[in-house]
């Protein structure tokens, strides 16, 4: 199975400077694809295809204006076609948006070069245009005899360099099967709560504590942005207040993944079928007042990561319905009590005089449902 290995590596200056021409000329030629078709449909309802915009491409190195694309690497640019290419059939299958057009401050600054554009040799990878290896940080080792196939170079908002290597993978192999079967509702005040508990991962009751790193930074935040906002425009001091920014949102997004990458590891190894709820954290976050909390809990990541997994180690993950009322349905007797408010943390059936933590009762509900849909 191919899987994608992700370092952290130390550009020298002229490394930096010929890596930083490419993002500027992948998002050019991006963008002026992107405008060359989409003024295709609208004048002439003509769609485009990738070989036709490859022929843009070639013609655009041959003009004044453009000549600048001659001095990088041309397998970026072509890889940058592709891209819009599947952006395009995504958008006609109904998967994704119109594509839009890449920002030079906002969007990721990044570069894709496969097999015939670097040099893999006794573990030192070469870029092409470039005479010497790229300073990798290796904070762990590849499967024995891997080679990359597609490697991608990218330079987040903090300034910091990652290069990703896409390698087969022999280490990814289905788990031995296991019994264990866990119903998973996603919170606020607990990020998780699991029924059954797991040792472990949750405490007695099943709940794992939610972290909140964004809470714990948002103090220091407010402050750099404070001081950001103080900063003319386009200076140099200001350019060096949006760093400390970019820098803080990474520390917290990296926390944040790592201990979610830790979370959805174990209950990967450690169960068979995990049903969760099918939550549209997108209209969600619409809710002022909980949008916030919401993105720091990061539910969207968390699915994401455990789907994946699960698909790499034999796993299964059922996603049921998010109208099914988990939280409002007696677990015992099946009874809906339609008069819980939200802030109902602990009631009681009316049915049978069961008392029910909410977060509990929801996440029992939710591992039967989900092994009632198999």
């Amino acid at each position: 199975m191919k899987r994608a290995y992700k370092y952290r590596f130390y550009p020298s200056p002229e490394q930096a400077d010929l890596l930083n021409r490419t993002f500027g000329c992948v998002r050019v030629v991006y963008n002026r694809a992107l405008e060359a078709r989409t003024r295709a449909w609208a004048v002439d309802r003509r769609r485009t295809t990738y070989v036709q915009s490859s022929a843009w491409l070639t013609e655009w190195k041959r003009t004044d204006d453009l000549a600048f694309l001659n001095e990088v690497s041309s397998v970026p640019l072509q890889q940058a076609l592709r891209h819009l290419q599947a952006a395009f059939a995504a958008f006609w299958d109904k998967r994704a948006r119109y594509p839009r057009f890449k920002s030079k401050r906002k969007s990721r600054a990044s570069a894709e070069f496969t097999r015939s554009a670097f040099r893999w040799r006794d573990g030192r990878l070469t870029l092409a245009k470039m005479n010497t290896p790229l300073n990798i940080v290796w904070s762990r080792p590849l499967p024995d005899g891997a080679e990359p196939s597609t490697v991608t170079v990218a330079r987040d908002a903090a300034g910091r360099w990652f290069v990703s290597l896409l390698v087969e993978d022999p280490t990814v192999q289905p788990l031995p099967p296991v019994s264990a079967e866990v119903g998973v509702d996603a919170g606020i005040t607990s990020l998780l709560t699991l029924s059954p508990p797991m040792p472990g991962v949750s405490d007695e009751d099943g709940k794992v504590t939610n972290p909140r790193y964004g809470q714990a930074d948002r103090r220091k935040l407010a402050k750099a942005q404070r001081n950001l906002a103080r900063k003319q425009k386009d200076s140099n001091n200001r350019a060096k207040a949006r760093l400390k920014v970019a820098r803080i949102h990474a520390r917290i997004a990296d926390r944040r993944r790592d201990h979610l990458h830790k979370l959805t590891t174990r209950l990967v190894r450690e169960t068979q079928t995990v049903a969760i709820e099918d939550l549209s954290v997108r209209n969600m976050l619409r809710n002022r007042r909980l949008a916030r909390v919401i993105s720091d809990a990061a539910w969207s990541q968390f699915r994401n990561m455990l789907e994946y997994k699960a698909t790499w180690y034999g796993r299964e993950v059922i996603p049921i319905d998010r109208w099914y009322p988990s939280s409002k349905t007696c677990s015992g007797c099946g009874q809906i009590n339609t008069t819980l408010a939200l802030n109902d943390r602990v009631w009681t059936c009316p049915g049978c005089g069961v008392e029910h933590d909410r977060d509990i009762n929801a996440a029992k509900n939710i591992l039967a449902a989900g092994l009632a849909e198999r």
